[in-house]
């Protein structure tokens, strides 16, 4: 069992940043591709970026490119959702997610293929 709990959301302007914080614990979260997806009121929970569990590949949708940055630290049990040049179309509730990593490289992009989430935290962008 991995627990995810994350932090770092809030209400905030539109062009404004803000870090999300994940942190992983429990059996070997450190061996984990961890990702983050978001859901809108209404819509469904999408994909925005992973990590692989060696840091050495990561992954973003085409509508965060350029603006979101996802990383985690030495001990690659906290992952950080660095959100830059926020925009109202951003707001959603932002879920961390992790799954056995089942290569060094390996990205996992959709719902199916991660088997922890956190309880998500809620991002804001007001226009």
């Amino acid at each position: 069992q991995v627990q995810l709990v994350e932090s770092g959301g809030g209400l905030v302007q539109a062009g404004d940043s803000q870090r999300l914080s994940c942190a992983a614990s429990g059996r070997t979260p450190a061996v984990y591709a961890m990702g983050w997806f978001r859901q809108a009121p209404g819509k469904e929970r999408e994909f925005v970026t992973a990590i692989s569990w060696s840091r050495i590949n990561t992954y973003y949708a085409d509508s965060v490119k350029g603006r979101f940055t996802i990383s985690r630290d030495d001990t690659k049990t906290t992952v950080y959702l660095q959100m830059n040049s926020l925009k109202p179309e951003d707001t959603a509730v932002y879920y961390c997610a992790a799954t056995r990593g089942v290569s060094t490289s390996w990205t996992p992009r959709t719902i199916r293929q991660y088997a922890y989430w956190g309880q998500g935290t809620q991002v804001t962008v007001s226009s």
